[in-house]
């Protein structure tokens, strides 16, 4: 039998608006895959230590707060340090399509900006998680 796909979901810094995490965290979950949902304003070491505790294949940031730039390679920085490089990063939220090539070449798998279907973040997750 195939491992479930482990998802952490997580709100980095002070952002407290989570219906949209809540959203790809249930989407996934009824998609046949475990999420763990770490809630609002975490910070990234937590964040890491929580993938590495749940052993996940995947972390989805939500942040709608504009410190995308800041906290995301932070932790990407600290996924690196703990050998998890692995990990498939995705991000979503309210991040200017600019900065989005940015994040990529830090080691950002994907970033849904707000249009994007519950399906694609399925699709998208189970692809790169199945490779």
């Amino acid at each position: 039998m195939k491992q479930k796909i482990r998802v952490v979901i997580a709100k980095p810094g002070l952002d407290g608006h989570d219906r949209g995490a809540k959203v790809i965290a249930q989407a996934l979950r009824d998609a046949g895959m475990e999420v763990i949902y770490t809630g609002i304003r975490q910070m990234p070491s937590s964040i890491v230590n929580t993938v590495m505790q749940e052993d996940a294949h995947v972390l989805g940031l939500s942040i709608l707060s504009g410190a995308h730039n800041h906290l995301l390679p932070k932790i990407v920085e600290l996924l690196k340090a703990q050998q998890m490089d692995d990990v498939i990063v995705i991000a979503g939220g309210v991040i200017p399509d600019e900065d989005i090539p940015g994040l990529k070449e830090i080691g950002i798998r994907e970033v849904f900006t707000p249009g994007a279907s519950v399906k694609e973040v399925i699709e998208f997750v189970k692809k790169q998680a199945n490779n």
